[in-house]
């Protein structure tokens, strides 16, 4: 079972659903592709805070992963399945027929000692990539590039797909689970399959606690300040409010933030559920 409910032993645990993380087979990362992450706490260069609410944590590693998957024609042997502290998705180990090794984000369904590959006329496996062009319709595909040769940029984290459905010389179609509709460069990679540990929005976090855990420090609600510090602000007891907005005074509910000149809006055909 993916995921476990906590006996209410304390009061931080009385609420609290986490990851069973069965699938993990490998409790450290390899050493040659990770490297130490800076964390900024929210200060620029200059020391000056830019960001609230931002913050703390436990200490991370960060692990290189290959989104490019240029590694043609060469078998892959998936030798482990790890828990990355920086993404929501677990990562998989591979080690190439070559004797090469790499990261990629694992696919749901993987097993340790499964053989991957990437590149044309390859057959269509979980955890296979290639280019759009090549994928059938229908597909459920992850990890998909934007631009040919770019990298994976869209749907690599816990759970996340896309659908493949249309095809034509020079832009295939790709369906979003959000209802968006947009096209993609037919010469642009995808991996075949749904990105691994799709329980993950089950979790609960049961106290504050663990949110400190993640980097996140306690948020003010704008209705709890002084006029002089939040539009939302102020009022006698708790009748304050008003139009729900930021403090910067843009609003928060339907109001649409995205440039109307933005260049991609050219590629989406449809745009998501509101």
């Amino acid at each position: 079972m993916p995921i476990k409910k906590l006996k209410p032993t304390t009061p931080g645990q009385r609420f609290k659903i986490i990851n069973s993380f069965n699938e993990i087979t490998k409790s450290f990362p390899e050493k040659c592709f990770t490297k130490g992450k800076i964390k900024s706490g929210g200060r620029n260069n200059y020391g000056k805070r830019t960001i609230r609410y931002f913050g703390g944590g436990h200490k991370k590693k960060y692990r290189i992963i290959d989104f490019k998957r240029k590694k043609f024609g060469i078998l892959g042997i998936v030798k482990s399945i790890e828990y990355d502290p920086n993404r929501s998705s677990y990562i998989s180990l591979i080690h190439y027929k070559d004797g090469e090794k790499s990261y990629i984000i694992t696919m749901d369904g993987f097993k340790v000692g499964q053989e991957i590959i990437s590149g044309k006329k390859i057959p269509f496996n979980i955890g296979n990539s290639t280019f759009l062009s090549e994928i059938p319709l229908g597909t459920n595909i992850s990890c998909i590039e934007l631009i040919p040769g770019q990298g994976a940029k869209i749907a690599r984290s816990a759970g996340a797909y896309a659908q493949l459905f249309a095809k034509d010389k020079k832009y295939a179609t790709i369906k979003f689970p959000s209802g968006e509709v947009r096209m993609i460069f037919i010469h642009c990679m995808a991996t075949i399959g749904i990105v691994s540990n799709i329980d993950h929005q089950l979790e609960v976090y049961g106290k504050a606690g663990k949110k400190r855990h993640l980097g996140r420090r306690p948020r003010t609600r704008g209705v709890a300040m002084n006029p002089v510090d939040h539009p939302m602000g102020g009022g006698e007891g708790k009748a304050s409010g008003g139009i729900p907005r930021s403090r910067k005074g843009i609003s928060s509910k339907g109001f649409r933030t995205r440039s109307k000149k933005k260049y991609s809006d050219k590629y989406i055909l449809e745009r998501r559920k509101k």
